[in-house]
């Protein structure tokens, strides 16, 4: 089975931070199956590291259908960065056959069922990120840790 997963679960420091979140037991988990990395957020032209940012004005649906935004702490808006990272993220699946997605929990491409709530006050809400959200619309299981 083909599995797309974060880059940064598998060690890739492309955390926002610059860093990792590698996730061994995961990795262990999913041995045997081809995992196929991405990092969104890099995908979409941001570098690495970068300012955090937080999705305001409602989750990843809501980016999708133009109500909210991805902004940093500053006001700056990355929503584009999001969208683009979203939709390779969308086609690395749909070109190499991934059947589920294994992404990084609470973040604001990646997070699924929860992520900030765009106070950048570590407060988590109920919603997805920009990616899963954009994944779950064309029927990929996406699977978060």
């Amino acid at each position: 089975m083909k599995i797309l997963i974060s880059a940064c679960l598998l060690g890739v420091n492309c955390r926002y931070d610059g860093g990792n979140s590698r996730d061994d037991n995961a990795i262990k988990h999913y041995q045997g199956n081809e995992l196929i990395s991405v990092c969104p957020e890099e995908a979409g032209g941001l570098p690495t590291p970068r300012p955090a940012v937080e999705i305001v004005g409602g989750d990843g649906n809501d980016v999708l259908d133009g109500k909210a935004k991805v902004l940093t702490a500053d006001g700056e808006d990355k929503t584009e960065e999001f969208l683009k990272g979203a939709k390779h993220a969308l086609e690395l699946a749909q070109s190499q056959g991934a059947t589920s997605v294994l992404l990084k929990a609470r973040s604001p491409s990646c997070g699924c069922g929860t992520i900030y709530d765009g106070t950048f006050s570590a407060t988590l809400i109920s919603g997805d990120g920009v990616t899963t959200a954009l994944l779950k619309r064309n029927g990929i299981e996406v699977i978060s840790i």
